[in-house]
This record gives structure tokens, C-alpha cells and sequence, in this order.
């Protein structure tokens, strides 16, 4: 499989914003408006769609669920660990690390829908599915809690107004409860969610600024080598832990290793944080995505 192929779609998207901010009359001006509406509108419709129309089967999936869940929780810990190791922690700046915490953590789930189909047809969406329904909740969450606590804002005030952390509990409850998008409302629903990720990706790009990677480049190599390194090798151990299927150890492999969310530069900046910082990170990982996702799904799997 050919995954600089696969992942080029969203580093050109994220190319074309910064071209377009930094080169034509397309500048931040234009660009704020639209991280708002990506925000507050095209990204929560996406999330809630995502997890409906894919019912989750919580029996047949209970070890796939955990073996999510206790990854997820692992590389939140991890991320939020590095202040306190001894040879990184004092060099980092503390609103820096909580914006880009987020990064070691989340992931794109549309790059993780399209390899699962690849890799195991409709029963790798099923398993996909199962992970983004129960993870993305708590990614959502584990990315908001260091932002709420440094800007000295209530944790559970931001929970309930993040709009992302609501799209993804009600498409949960109503994915568990039965409901599902008519069908005369899906193709609208869809150009919705196709439309989050053209508009999130160029707003990545327009927001970054390689040069505001200088300043925190040991937070950034910790932040990606968990992502990319620490997350698959906890995926490997996860999975026999568990005793996953050779199917469900591929997904979680997979899962571990693709890059991380284009929305945490959307987060970080809504929530009045160095935002193109976070956009860099996100960049960088998109093309680390090249080497890990070989390395967990050749090497570990």
C-alpha cells in the first residue's frame, strides 16, 4: 500500500492554505471566519455523522472497545506526562505543552476510515467504527482538559459548550439508541463532512507559521514521537494483551499510527492558544504518517 500516496491529499490541502494566506489577498482576515464555521458547524456535523452511520455492535466489539480505550487513556497519560520527565520537563513552556498535547493522542479519522476499508473491507469500518465511537469522546476530552486548566477556565464549562465534544456524545447515544440520518438528508450531511475537511486542512495551513517551531522544537519531537512511535509499540502490546483477532490487530495497529486530527490547530486556536504552532505539529505528523503506519503495520503487525 502506497501511503505517501494515501496521505497527500491532506498535506497539499494544508500546503494550499498556507500559499493562499501567505501569497495572495486570502489572508487572516479571511481565514478566522472560516476556523469559526469549520468549528462550531462543518466539524461537529462531520464527527456526529461519522459515528451514525456506522452502528457500533458493543457485544461482538467488547475487546476491541477496551483494547481502544486503554490505548487511548495510555497516550493521554503519556503526552501529559512530559513536563515531568527530568531531561525535557524544564524546558518546556506549559501553554505550549498543553495546546500540543492533544497531538501525541488524536487522529484523523477519515485517513483511519479509508485504510480500514483497504485493509479489511466492510469488517475493518465496522472495527473502525468502534474506535472512533468510544475514542473520540475521550480524545476530545483529554485535548480540552490542559487548555480549560491553564486558561483557568472551568473544565466541565468547556466540556458542555465544545462543540465537538457534544457532536461526538449525541452521534454516541443516537448511534447506541438506533437513530440514523434519513435518507433524503445524507448527501447534504456528506458535502457537509467533505466540506470540514478540505476547509480544516487549508485553515491548518493558512494558521501555521514553520518558523513558531523553533521555540519548542524538544516538545515538538516528544509530542510526534508519541504519536508515532510510542502509540504503535503500545498498540502491539495492547492487542496480545487483549488477545485481539489478527483482523482487530491490524486496525489497532493502523488506528495507532495515522496522523493526528487536522482540528487540533482548530481547538488550540478557538481556545486562545498558539495555534500555528499546533497547525506545524499537525503538518509534521501528516508526513511522519508515511513512515509509521509502514512501521506498525509491516514491522509490529
Amino acid at each position: 500500500m502506497n501511503f505517501a500516496q494515501l496521505l497527500f491529499p491532506d498535506f497539499s490541502l494544508i500546503l494550499c492554505g498556507y500559499l493562499l494566506c501567505r501569497f495572495t489577498a486570502l489572508n487572516r482576515r479571511v481565514w478566522e471566519p472560516v476556523e469559526s464555521l469549520v468549528y462550531f458547524f462543518l466539524f461537529p456535523v462531520l464527527l456526529f455523522h461519522s459515528i451514525v452511520k456506522r452502528p457500533l455492535d458493543l457485544g461482538s466489539a467488547s475487546s476491541l472497545m477496551g483494547a481502544g480505550l486503554v490505548l487511548g487513556l495510555s497516550a493521554i497519560a503519556l503526552s501529559y506526562s512530559l513536563p515531568h520527565w527530568p531531561w525535557l520537563g524544564r524546558r518546556l513552556d506549559v501553554r505550549l505543552h498543553a495546546a500540543s498535547a492533544q497531538v501525541g493522542f488524536r487522529f484523523n479519522s477519515f485517513i483511519a476510515l479509508a485504510l480500514a476499508d483497504k485493509l479489511a473491507g466492510p469488517q475493518g469500518l465496522q472495527m473502525i467504527a468502534v474506535l472512533i465511537g468510544v475514542c473520540v469522546p475521550l480524545f476530545n476530552m483529554g485535548a480540552v482538559w490542559p487548555m480549560a486548566r491553564h486558561a483557568n477556565r472551568g473544565f466541565v464549562r468547556e466540556l458542555v459548550r465544545n462543540p465537538l465534544i457534544l457532536a461526538t456524545a449525541s452521534g454516541l447515544v443516537a448511534s447506541l439508541a438506533g437513530v440514523s440520518v434519513p435518507g433524503w438528508l445524507e448527501p447534504t450531511v456528506h458535502r457537509i463532512g467533505q466540506s470540514s475537511l478540505a476547509l480544516g486542512l487549508m485553515a491548518a495551513g493558512a494558521g501555521m507559521q514553520l518558523g513558531s517551531l523553533s521555540k519548542g522544537k524538544a516538545l515538538g519531537i516528544a509530542v510526534l514521537g508519541i504519536k508515532h512511535l510510542g502509540m504503535p509499540l503500545m498498540a502491539a502490546g495492547i492487542a496480545l494483551l487483549f488477545r485481539l483477532s489478527p483482523a482487530q490487530s491490524t486496525i489497532l495497529l493502523m488506528f495507532s499510527a495515522v496522523p493526528t486530527a487536522s482540528s487540533c490547530y482548530v481547538l488550540a486556536a478557538r481556545m486562545g492558544y498558539d495555534g500555528p504552532y499546533v497547525a506545524g505539529l499537525v503538518t509534521l505528523s501528516t508526513l511522519a504518517g508515511v513512515l509509521s503506519l509502514p512501521f506498525a503495520l509491516g514491522v509490529l503487525g
